[in-house]
């Protein structure tokens, strides 16, 4: 009888380092096969372009357009194969530098306090006392002489000019006229009988595309920051959108509040009845 490692001890250690981790694209490539779909019928099912596919099965992110997008890109595809994205997109974070921390703004505040900005005397405030000054002694003055002259006149018996109009002092305004309470937005005004869809980036860029219900494209692209699209159909328009997070919404002149999350893409369709998802 000997003594020993039994034969279970003998076995090889399985390789579960990093290096034997198939990589995002290979996983998402292989898992695509596995579900008996092309590159078409992935690029059908979640609007993310053909080039875009194969570009991030092999592992190029570059043509994503950022990290925002490129996330978003591969929660919507791991989805549309029944993969959990998660560890994918834990797994790009790990190999692309993960998400920016954010900063924090106390020690910004706390230097401010510490480094207050010394500032010169203010000479334009000085300047416009001055002025003020200046024109009401010379108003002063002015309305002093005129009372004086009218009493001299009356007691000489003279009679004032009809219509001569009383001095105008100075430092009076007209009042203003009132002005009109401002109008709302022309996406306010939009046509009872269409359904108008306002896209805004006000606080990052968007890819978006949008149709109408026949299914032609009106748009498909990229909404640069701070720009906005309006878009009109007689019944309905359909959209999506590749970072839902970085969009503003206003649906036959009412504003969409709905809590989209930065680089998530949203499938939405609009009707006439709306603001209500159709």
């Amino acid at each position: 009888m000997s003594i020993g490692n039994s034969p279970e001890d003998e076995r090889p250690f399985e390789d579960v380092s990093e290096e034997a981790r198939p990589s995002i694209g290979h996983a998402l490539r292989q898992a695509r096969l596995a579900a008996g779909m092309t590159v078409d019928d992935i690029s059908a099912a979640t609007r993310v372009r053909i080039a875009i596919v194969h570009a991030i099965e092999a592992d190029d992110f570059t043509s994503c357009g950022g990290d925002v997008y490129a996330r978003g890109h591969i929660r919507t595809l791991a989805r549309a194969v029944r993969l959990d994205p998660e560890p994918l997109i834990a797994q790009y974070d790990a190999e692309h530098g993960g998400r920016p921390a954010p900063t924090s703004a106390a020690p910004l505040f706390e230097a401010e306090r510490i480094r207050p900005e010394r500032r010169g005397p203010n000479w334009t405030a000085a300047m416009v006392a001055a002025i003020v000054v200046v024109i009401g002694f010379v108003g002063f003055t002015m309305v002093k002489g005129g009372d004086e002259g009218g009493t001299a006149s009356v007691a000489e018996g003279a009679t004032p000019a009809s219509g001569t109009s009383a001095p105008a002092v100075p430092g009076t305004k007209k009042p203003a006229d009132p002005k009109p309470d401002p109008t709302d937005s022309a996406i306010a005004a939009a046509p009872q009988d269409k359904v108008t869809v306002q896209v805004s980036a006000p606080d990052g860029r968007s890819w978006i595309s949008a149709k109408d219900h026949n299914g032609q494209i009106l748009f498909d692209g990229l909404l640069e920051q701070g720009d906005s699209k309006t878009f009109q159909d007689s019944s309905r328009i359909d959209l999506v959108l590749g970072d839902a997070g970085a969009i503003q919404l206003h649906v036959n002149g009412k504003e969409i509040q709905d809590d989209f999350r930065p680089g998530a893409v949203e499938r939405l369709t609009y009707t006439k009845g709306d603001p209500e998802v159709g």
